[in-house]
């Protein structure tokens, strides 16, 4: 099965109907993933269609939780899930926060390469950045354990705004450490085509 085909077949069982474009666009974002992590180790996963499945539909899989209109995607390393969520939808605003100079230069290429108005770049530590704009959301796709995320991350949302940490298993230890004013307010188990591993979106409140 080629990439396309992966992307097509997994796009299907994710019941999200991407135009061409999106689709052209998320391939081409695998290639681009590939040609640069030859030097600067962008990911563990070398084979395209490894990247489709690990890699662009897990990131999509949380597509249909994430309703606010700003998203910071804090850690993103490589763009993930930030790229592949601002391909999908064009009127979402997407905030990379990325630490990593070499990271970065990745991700201002992929996003003058895929041509992402909708897409920014901040190279900071998340603990050391402010938005001009408090957010409405922020997501990790492998950031660190709840309470870490929480506390680093929290600082940069409204008041009322959400964060979405993206795990494995349901981090249930995790969870009982979290501090009295974080609140898990919902867990949606997905369901990743191409993945044999549970996969788990948790959505945390926040009370000062």
């Amino acid at each position: 099965m080629t990439p396309a085909q992966r992307l097509d077949s997994g796009l299907a069982a994710l019941a999200l109907d991407l135009g061409p474009a999106a689709r052209q666009r998320l391939l081409t974002y695998t290639e681009l993933l590939l040609k640069w992590n030859r030097v600067y180790s962008l990911t563990a996963i070398c084979h395209p269609g490894r990247i489709v499945t690990h890699h662009l539909l897990d990131s999509l899989a949380v597509l249909p939780h994430v309703r606010e209109p700003r998203l910071a995607d804090i850690g993103s390393g490589a763009g993930l899930p930030g790229i592949p969520l601002a391909i999908a939808n064009p009127d979402l605003s997407v905030i990379l926060v990325e630490a990593n100079q070499k990271k970065c230069a990745f991700l201002e290429q992929a996003r003058i390469d895929l041509e992402l108005g909708n897409l920014t770049i901040v190279r900071e530590r998340i603990e050391h950045w402010r938005p001009p704009d408090p957010l409405p959301a922020a997501i990790s796709r492998a950031f660190s354990e709840l309470s870490v995320f929480a506390e680093h991350a929290r600082h940069v949302l409204a008041p009322g705004g959400v964060l979405y940490a993206m795990k494995g298993q349901r981090p249930v230890e995790e969870m009982k450490v979290l501090p009295a004013h974080l609140h898990v307010a919902r867990i949606v188990d997905l369901r990743v085509p191409g993945i044999d591993a549970a996969r788990c979106l948790l959505t945390i409140t926040t009370e000062d």
